[in-house]
């Protein structure tokens, strides 16, 4: 990680929703989110830190709740790491830069190229409009 904040520091950045979800490991309610049914073009990026994370081009409607997204822009930006947390094993996607809880990853993205299924957080994301 190349951002590294005292909790202090990230509760002074981050709303209380964003430090739950991202530094927490929270999840938002399922459709409650900003992004769920955003469609314009553009780059989501963490909240955290302003790492590039995902085109809009790679989002899809799973009908999850949360954005869902095929393929990141770069896999070097995400850290993947088992989850075993609420007797489910799941595999955690977190920002490289800042370490932040984006969401899961999970191999049922039916009908896309990859077969995945980035499940992420609107929280966790801010969203750059393509000029």
């Amino acid at each position: 990680m190349t951002i590294q904040k005292t909790d202090q520091e990230w509760k002074e950045q981050l709303s209380s929703e964003e430090y739950r979800v991202l530094r927490e490991k929270g999840t938002e309610r399922p459709f409650s989110g900003e992004y769920d049914k955003h469609w314009e073009p553009g780059i989501y990026v963490c909240k955290g830190c302003g790492a590039e994370l995902f085109r809009s081009e790679t989002k899809f409607d799973a009908g999850c709740g949360w954005p869902s997204f095929y393929d990141s822009i770069d896999k070097s930006k995400m850290i993947e790491k088992t989850d075993h947390s609420f007797g489910m094993t799941r595999v955690e996607v977190l920002c490289a830069n800042c370490g932040g809880h984006l969401g899961h990853v999970f191999p049922d993205g039916h009908g896309t190229p990859t077969g995945l299924r980035y499940c992420i957080n609107s929280v966790s994301l801010g969203f750059k409009k393509k000029e």
